[in-house]
């Protein structure tokens, strides 16, 4: 542990997009659905019924193309934050859900190590998503 500091948990993620109604509308879908708008901080703050919350931040820009990453759809890797991994309790009913709501999944099902079966999707900006069912 580092001397002087305890990181307890994480608070939240902030995440720029560029069309705050078709954000919020996809993390609704998500199950944030407690919603408290921001508007001096150009922001909003969603969080589901577990305590998860996310800001979002309104001010991106339009990228390339529609749902391009640039630290993940580059051939050059540059530093930063990749991607939010959440636990959840069931992958067949995630799995079932993407579908329902025609959410692709951009990769998985797949088993990583003994622990952990994940699945990625990308949000409307193409921020990476991964679900993670633990056992």
């Amino acid at each position: 542990m580092a001397q002087g500091i305890k990181i307890t948990e994480v608070d939240h993620v902030g995440i720029r997009v560029k069309d705050p109604q078709a954000s919020m509308a996809f993390y609704r879908k998500l199950g944030f659905d407690k919603v408290l708008m921001l508007p001096e901080f150009n922001a909003c703050e969603m969080e589901n019924t577990a305590g998860v919350r996310v800001n979002l931040i309104f001010n991106g820009v339009a990228t390339r193309q529609q749902g391009f990453n640039l630290l993940q759809d580059l051939p050059d890797r540059y530093p930063g934050i990749t991607h939010i991994a959440w636990v959840i309790d069931s992958m067949a009913r995630a799995t079932e859900f993407f579908a329902r709501h025609k959410i692709d999944i951009t990769e998985g099902p797949k088993r990583i190590g003994e622990r952990r079966l994940v699945c990625f999707i990308r949000d409307p900006d193409g921020t990476v998503l991964e679900f993670n069912e633990l056992g």
